[in-house]
Formats: C-alpha cells, sequence, structure tokens
C-alpha cells in the first residue's frame, strides 16, 4: 500500500469516526446524559458550596495575580516572596478599611430594631387615623334583605344576627410592629451567626490563593508534561495565558471603575452631609461588580440611610437620587467606553447567569457570576466547537 493510499483510508477513518460521533450527540439517549449530567453539576454546586465556594475564588484571584507573580520572577524575585507581597499589596488595604468600616457597621446593625420600630411608630400615627370600620358577613347582608334561598320556600324567617366582626387597626398595626421587629431581630442574629463561618472561608481563600500561586505553575506545568500529547501542549500554555491576561485586565478594570464610582459616591455623600458617606461609598462600590442587581440593593440602602437620617420627607431621598446619577453616569458612558466590545455580554443572559449563581452561593456567587462568565467565555472562544455559543453569548441587547 501507497502512502497516498494510507492517507486517504486513514482520512476516511476520520470521517467515519466524525459522522459517528455527529451521530450519537443527536441521539435522545444523549441528550438524557447531558441534561442529567447537568442536574448533577447544579446538586454538586449547590451543596457543595462551603468546600467549592473558596477554591473558585482562589482560582479567579490567582488567574488575576499570575501575570504579576511571573513579572517578578522575571526581575530574580523568589516567587514565595512574590506572592506574599501580592497578598499583602491587596489584603492591606482591605484590612485598614475594614477595621475604619467596623464602627459605623456595628452602629447600623444596632440601629436596625431601633429604625424598625420608629418605621412602625409612624406607620401606627397613619393607620390610627383611619376610622375602624365594622365588617360584616355575607350571610347578614342576605338576611337584612330578605334574600335567603331557604326563604323562597319558608318565608321570611328572621335568623338571630352574628356579631359584627369589628377589625381594630391598631390590633393590625401591632401585629405589624411585632413582625418588623423579630425580622430586624432575626436579621441581627443570621449575621452574627454567619460571621465566623465568613471569616473561617476567608481565611481558607487566603490560604489557597498562597499555595496556588507558589505552587500552582509547578503543577500546571507537570499536567502538561503528562497527560497533554505533545502537539496539543502548546495550544493548552497559550489557552492559559490568554485567559490570565484578558481576565487580569478585566478585573483591574472593573475594580478601578468601581472604586472610582464608590470613592465619588462617598465623596459627593460627604459634601451633602450624609452620614457614614464612607461606608456606603464602599457598599455601592463593592455591589456594582454585580451588573443590574448591586444598583438596586444599593439604592435600596442609600433609601433606609436617607429615611434614618432625615425622616420620612422629601430630603430622604437625597442620598439614592446621588447615587443613582453617579452610576448612571458610570453605566452609560465610563463602563462602555473602558471596556469596548470585547466584554460584550447579553443583558438577558447576564440577568440569568447571576439569579443562577445568587440562588447557589449566595452574595459571594453573585458578586463572582461576570468575572466567571467572562472567564467561561474567552475559554470558549479559543475553542472551536464553542464559536456558536460564544456568539450568542455576545448578542446585542
Amino acid at each position: 500500500m501507497t502512502a497516498a493510499d494510507s492517507g486517504e483510508s486513514l482520512g476516511a477513518e476520520r470521517q467515519s469516526f466524525s459522522r459517528e460521533v455527529v451521530s450519537q450527540r443527536k441521539s435522545p439517549m444523549y441528550r438524557v446524559a447531558v441534561w442529567l449530567l447537568a442536574l448533577a453539576l447544579l446538586y454538586t454546586l449547590y451543596f457543595a458550596k462551603s468546600l467549592l465556594m473558596p477554591l473558585v475564588v482562589a482560582l479567579l484571584f490567582t488567574l488575576l495575580l499570575s501575570p504579576l507573580v511571573a513579572v517578578l520572577k522575571r526581575l530574580y524575585v523568589p516567587r514565595t516572596l512574590s506572592a506574599i507581597l501580592m497578598i499583602c499589596a491587596i489584603g492591606g488595604p482591605f484590612t485598614i478599611l475594614a477595621i475604619e468600616l467596623a464602627e459605623p457597621a456595628q452602629k447600623w446593625a444596632r440601629q436596625l430594631p431601633e429604625l424598625s420600630e420608629r418605621m412602625t411608630a409612624q406607620l401606627d400615627n397613619l393607620t390610627e387615623s383611619s376610622q375602624s370600620v365594622p365588617v360584616q358577613t355575607a350571610n347578614q347582608e342576605a338576611e337584612s334583605e330578605g334574600f335567603s334561598f331557604f326563604g323562597l320556600f319558608e318565608g321570611k324567617k328572621k335568623q338571630p344576627a352574628p356579631q359584627p366582626v369589628i377589625q381594630s387597626s391598631s390590633d393590625a398595626a401591632e401585629t405589624v410592629s411585632k413582625r418588623v421587629k423579630q425580622g430586624g431581630m432575626e436579621l441581627m442574629v443570621a449575621i452574627l451567626a454567619a460571621t465566623p463561618v465568613v471569616i473561617a472561608q476567608l481565611l481558607t481563600c487566603v490560604i489557597l490563593i498562597l499555595f496556588l500561586l507558589i505552587f500552582g505553575p509547578r503543577l500546571f506545568n507537570a499536567y502538561i508534561h503528562i497527560f497533554v500529547p505533545p502537539d496539543a501542549r502548546e495550544d493548552r500554555v497559550n489557552l492559559v495565558g490568554t485567559i490570565q491576561l484578558e481576565l487580569s485586565r478585566y478585573i483591574g478594570t472593573v475594580s478601578v471603575i468601581n472604586a472610582g464610582l464608590g470613592m465619588t459616591t462617598g465623596l459627593a455623600l460627604w459634601l451633602f452631609g450624609v452620614e457614614d458617606a464612607l461606608l456606603w461609598g464602599v457598599l455601592v462600590g463593592l455591589l456594582n461588580f454585580a451588573p443590574y442587581v448591586g444598583p438596586i440593593f444599593g439604592m435600596a440602602m442609600l433609601c433606609l440611610a436617607g429615611l434614618a437620617q432625615y425622616g420620612p420627607v422629601a430630603l430622604a431621598a437625597l442620598p439614592v437620587l446621588i447615587y443613582f446619577s453617579i452610576n448612571l453616569l458610570e453605566a452609560q458612558f465610563v463602563t462602555p467606553l473602558v471596556l469596548g466590545k470585547n466584554m460584550r455580554l447579553n443583558p438577558l443572559i447576564l440577568i440569568i447567569w447571576l439569579f443562577i449563581w445568587g440562588w447557589l452561593w449566595g452574595a459571594v456567587g453573585v458578586l463572582i457570576a461576570v468575572p466567571l462568565l467572562v472567564c467561561i467565555k474567552l475559554a470558549a472562544g479559543k475553542l472551536p466547537t464553542a464559536d456558536r455559543w460564544v456568539r450568542l453569548i455576545e448578542t446585542r441587547a
């Protein structure tokens, strides 16, 4: 057999194999298996979130910091020292900021029941001004008019009138007051109970980031040489390098934008005399990592802050208006201009993705949902079989 014949036979075998793969993908059993695998993945992500959440966050931060550690490595800085320096450079300012915000955060945690009680008292004053209206039953109304189904045959026979049911507005307001107070106390208890778990997960995440930055590249190189065929090694290395570079660029740019939004909002609130302006600026900057959902929660918090400081007057809307104006400028002009079309994501897919990760992992899932989607999109863009999914994600609004 000649070389040409062997090449033709090899091409025929590859075509037949590809046809078999396509036919298997079109079979009903293959689709059922895919759906079962997706459900199993969701089940695992939901019930193993205490284990997977720090790992995923650590992987994202490792992808973000790996290019910087590699640059320091080229400058003959040991990887261990550079990893510690990177963690200190990021964790130091956040630690100082957390110490500064501890007192106003504790103050607001104490004020939540008082604020709910004050709002309930104002609700009581509004409800007490209305008159209590007696509520009559349907039988009493029908009998007072002389119409009864059995009265057609038995005549108009008066029955003893039931007592009118009078619902007091003060009782209803008292019930609402108890429920609001109970909700505020339950929120405080939930926050205090979740604090040790959050601290433990934070320490776990920091340790994982440190070990991934120090030992991760050598382990990745060993995986490439052991498991990946020689002809595909360069593509895998280039894929990981591209994801690291693009993700670092994206997260760095978004972090700078959100930090600018938080500082601008905090400064504007401070200039207009809003209490705890630094706390609100930091919170709106963090919430802005979750598009659409974060600004809504930010406006709700600032509405609560305005009511707490000014009471139920028109001036209470001042913090919300300040934040809304700054956020509108950032969302419509700054972010599209800086990021461009390379990080374009369809709004419907993005909001569904946010809801899914919010249901799976709560607030942490909402914050990491967009970087995770960008990472998946970058990886899928390098695969020829996933090109259609990338075009779907990038569909214009």
